[in-house]
This record gives C-alpha cells, sequence and structure tokens, in this order.
C-alpha cells in the first residue's frame, strides 16, 4: 500500500487494486448469521472490505462475537471497518471520536466506513477534519465513505473510496457516473445494489465496470417492507466468486 504523506489524503484501499472485488456493507450480528462471517474468510473470496456494524456503531460494550469474528476476518488479510454513523453530517465530532476509539479498543478494527456521508461542498470541511482524525487513530487505516450517490468531487481527497451507489436494480441500471470520475482509477469506487437478480448478474457486472467501480455488492435480496438487504449472502454466492475469484479476466 503507498504510504500517504498527507494526512486526510486518498490512496487506494488495502487489496483493493487491479481487479474487481467485494465490500460487504454489514451482516447481521455473527450469532445470527455466522455462516455468512464464515464465508467471507473463505480463501476464494475477492474481498476487498467488510463492515463491522455492532449496533449502528461499536455497541455498548466489547461483544466477543464481534471481536472473534473480526479477528478471523483480520488473520486472513481482510481489512476490517467499523461503521461509523455520520447521518448526513449531523453527528458531533466527539461523538464519532469516541465511537472510533471504542471500535479500535474492542475490535481491532483496520479502518472505518462513514454511513451515510454528506456529499455537499458546505460539508467538505469538517468530514476532512474527521477524516484526518481517523487516519491518525487507525494508524493511516483505511476510510471508505458510503455516501451512496456521487458527492462533490472534493471528497475523494479525503477517502481511500467512495460509495458512489447504494440502491435497488431498477435504479442501478440506468445509472451514470459523472465526468469527474473518469480521472480516478476503479478502486477509488464503490458499487453497493440490491434486488440483483441471478439472470442480471452479468450486466450489473458490465455496469460496474463500464462506471469504473473497482469494489461492489451484489445481491439478490430485498429491501421491501424495510427489510435490511445487506444482513445476508446472495443466493448466487458462489457464482459471484467464481466470477471474481482469482484469474478472472476483467
Amino acid at each position: 500500500m503507498p504510504h500517504v504523506t498527507k494526512p486526510g489524503c486518498a490512496r487506494p484501499a488495502s487489496g483493493t487494486e487491479g481487479r474487481l472485488g467485494l465490500g460487504v456493507p454489514g451482516y447481521a450480528h455473527p450469532l445470527l448469521a455466522p455462516l455468512e462471517w464464515a464465508e467471507l474468510a473463505r480463501p476464494a473470496a475477492p474481498l476487498h472490505w467488510a463492515v463491522l456494524d455492532v449496533a449502528r456503531g461499536p455497541g455498548g460494550g466489547p461483544d466477543p462475537a464481534c471481536r472473534e469474528a473480526a479477528d478471523r476476518l483480520r488473520a486472513r488479510g481482510r481489512p476490517v471497518l467499523g461503521n461509523l454513523e455520520l447521518r448526513d453530517g449531523a453527528r458531533p465530532f466527539g461523538e464519532l471520536v469516541s465511537d472510533a476509539h471504542r471500535f479500535l479498543d474492542w475490535y481491532g478494527v483496520d479502518g472505518f466506513y462513514l454511513a451515510h456521508c454528506p456529499c455537499a461542498p458546505a460539508q467538505l470541511d469538517e468530514t476532512r477534519r474527521t477524516a484526518t482524525t481517523l487516519r491518525a487513530l487507525s494508524d493511516d487505516g483505511p476510510l471508505v465513505f458510503g455516501h451512496g450517490r456521487h458527492p462533490y468531487p472534493g471528497y475523494a481527497d479525503c477517502a481511500d473510496q467512495l460509495v458512489t451507489f447504494a440502491g435497488g436494480w431498477p435504479d442501478y441500471r440506468w445509472s451514470q457516473a459523472p465526468e469527474w470520475t473518469a480521472a480516478l482509477p476503479p478502486e477509488r469506487f464503490c458499487h453497493l445494489v440490491h434486488g440483483v437478480s441471478r439472470t442480471h448478474l452479468d450486466e450489473a457486472l458490465r455496469i460496474a465496470r463500464w462506471q469504473g467501480a473497482g469494489t461492489v455488492w451484489f445481491t439478490d435480496r430485498s429491501a421491501a417492507r424495510g427489510a435490511d438487504p445487506w444482513e445476508g449472502l446472495p443466493g448466487y454466492w458462489d457464482e459471484i466468486i467464481s466470477r471474481l475469484g482469482p484469474g478472472v479476466s476483467e
């Protein structure tokens, strides 16, 4: 991984260089989803990072099951990111730093996923301040900004990777990337898409590559009736592993 000489500057997230891989936005608790967490440690899984979200953050105290799941992934060299909820910039700076300390102390996370990260120019300076502090706390660990849409371009200077799409398949198949993204390599972008059927998986992969995303999470799980589509594995898990595994040509 290239060395970052200035806190808050961007660089490729660990393991993302070179080929399309997976970013996991957050499974259910390891006691409720043991298979899912075990599968992330599978040697063939092209995992760029996985988010640990204990209770919309680090929770109220250390959770041994979450620590065990995180340690298993980290032992395989798979980065684990603590989930920090920014609430579109509404979270106080002190709360975020406190949550970051808990994630590091209790779970040994490698870096952080900033959920619901703001997108507007007016909030860039405060987000940069947060990113600089998190890098210092985590010994320059990876940062992924969970915007869910394309932000003001300046945010790309603060994070290793931007989630520039998070939503359903009908919207994704007609989405477009703004021109400024073409100046950056694919490892700087991630797309999270739910409701992708098996028959549309190849099309979804083509869209990701065409729009310049280096990390994806596609699932056939639904967000209907308030369900969390990210809590479990897609029904075509083995198939997507074979599509993206080592030796697969892009």
